[in-house]
Formats: C-alpha cells, structure tokens, sequence
C-alpha cells in the first residue's frame, strides 16, 4: 500500500439478519490499532477536523450516514472522498490536512488510529502544517508500528457473568457532534487486533448465539438499542446497550446472543485478536462441555 490517502474496501458479509464488516490491523489497514474514537449526534451538513498528524495515521469509516472527507497533502492538490458505505473506509496516512465535514443528519464517524493519543502530535495551524509537509521530517515514510504481544491475565476457563462489566465510557461533548474514545490497556485489559460491527439490522432481529474460547471483546450500541443476553454456564441474564458511550466488556468462556435490535440500530465490537474460526463454540451444548469440567 502506497503513503498516499485511498479508499479502501472492507469485507462484507451479507445476512437477512443484517450486514457484518470487519478491520483487522496489518491486515485491511497497515497500522496496528493502538485508539478508536467514534462522533455521533454531529449536527447535520457540520464540519469536523482541520489538521493533521505528524505521526499518526487513520482510517475513517462511515458506520452510518455520510460525511466528506477533504484532503489535503500540502503539495496544491486537495480531494474531496464522500464516506457513505460501511464497507469501505478511508485510509489517511500521516503528514495530511483532513477535515470531516457534509455529514447527514444522525450520521456516525468511526476513526481507527495507530497511535495513542497525544496533543504534540497534532498540527492545528494550516500555515503550520504547509512547513511541516516540505520539511524532511513530513516526507518521511510511513511508520512501521510494532505489534503489541499482551498477555492477557484472566484465565477465560474460569469465566463467570462477575468477570463481565457493563462500562461508562468518557463522553466528549461538543457543539459539533460528541466523541467517545477508546485506548488500548485503558478502559479496556487488551489491545484491540479487529473491530466488526453490524449495520442494516432489520428492527427485532436476533444475532449471535456463539461463545468464545481466548478472545476478549467490548460491545457498544453506536446507533439505536438492542439486548445482550449472557451466559456462563450456571447463571443467565439480560443487559441492554442503548448509549454510544457505554460498553459491555465479554470475557472469554461467556455465551453470548444479540436480540431485540430496534430498527437501524448499529453494534460496534472491539476484540482483542484477528478472526480465528477455532476460537469459536457455535453449538450452546458443546460450550456447556467446554465449561462443565469447571463448574463445581
């Protein structure tokens, strides 16, 4: 993938119980995720941005809604990429001028960034910025971030609903539409290797009704509402996500299904490993085998 900004396509699964997406890092995107931010409730045809990174490169995805990104390297030329699909995103590769504006009302901004975040990264002055593109430290390559080998503490065969922990997330109000962050070994105990949502759920739909043996997960409602229902093996309840700025955190060894989504509703999940089809327990009586050695 060349240091230049570029559309780029997303896999799309396709299911009469609603359309999955998926990003995993060094994969879809050449950056490892070390943040995740999403705008929402951005006031329809507003403007967002205007700077750049000296560091950090992005890519921004329209999880519902439409938005524009403007560009611009600091060489004269500037180009306009409408973000209107969830399947495909916008790669922005360090030393560009963004600005995010032209968003539809109710329309959602997810931005994956690989770095954390950091204010003398950022380059808020335009004329700033045009120094900085001509310099010798703006037209450096992009650069190679190393993947992070965290070992998780929690043993997922000892899993119990306690391990699991509905979280208020920090809610960054602004006139311009709010922001919700996350960083990895931050709110969350892993580093975040994918990100999948589902969109264009049909209202009262079902999804999930899978287990998981190693991964961690964090679930968040980006758009409307729907129910978590949890199970470990002994004990079973209901949560209900319906907040931008709150997430459910999923140990590994909990069953898990998603119901009752209302109409347009969007679920944003954060994991701590890329997609491993051994990793999941499809069959509810074969998860009660994976977990009946370790319930007294």
């Amino acid at each position: 993938m060349k240091n230049k900004p570029q559309i780029l396509q997303l896999p799309k699964i396709v299911d009469v119980r609603g359309n999955l997406s998926f990003v995993e890092q060094h994969r879809h995107i050449p950056f490892g995720i070390k943040r995740v931010y999403w705008i929402y409730d951005v006031p329809g045809g507003e403007v967002r941005g205007g700077h750049a990174f000296k560091e950090q490169d992005e890519f921004i995805i329209s999880l519902s809604g439409s938005f524009d990104v403007l560009i611009d390297t600091g060489n004269g030329r500037k180009k306009r990429f409408a973000l209107n699909r969830s399947y495909f995103g916008l790669f922005v590769p360090k030393g560009t001028w963004r600005s995010m504006e032209n968003f539809s009302t109710n329309s959602l901004a997810l931005v994956l960034a690989s770095t954390f975040y950091s204010e003398d990264d950022y380059i808020r002055d335009y004329e700033e910025f045009l120094q900085f593109s001509k310099s010798d430290k703006g037209l450096t390559s992009i650069t190679s971030l190393i993947k992070n080998d965290i070992q998780l503490n929690c043993c997922p065969l000892t899993s119990t609903l306690d391990n699991c922990e509905l979280i208020d997330l920090e809610k960054n109000h602004r006139e311009r539409g709010n922001i919700t962050v996350i960083e990895n070994q931050n709110v969350i105990p892993f580093d975040i290797q994918r990100i999948y949502y589902l969109y264009d759920v049909p209202g009262g739909e079902d999804r999930g009704g899978h287990s998981h043996k190693d991964l961690y997960q964090l679930i968040i409602a980006t758009s409307g509402s729907f129910d978590v229902i949890m199970d470990d093996g002994e004990t079973r309840k209901t949560i209900t996500l319906n907040r931008p700025y709150q997430g459910l955190m999923f140990v590994p060894g909990i069953w898990k299904e998603l119901v009752n989504f209302s109409s347009g509703a969007s679920c944003l999940v954060l994991a701590s490993d890329v997609y491993i089809e051994d990793d999941y327990i499809r069959d509810y009586n074969e998860f009660l085998k994976f977990k009946k050695p370790l319930i007294p």
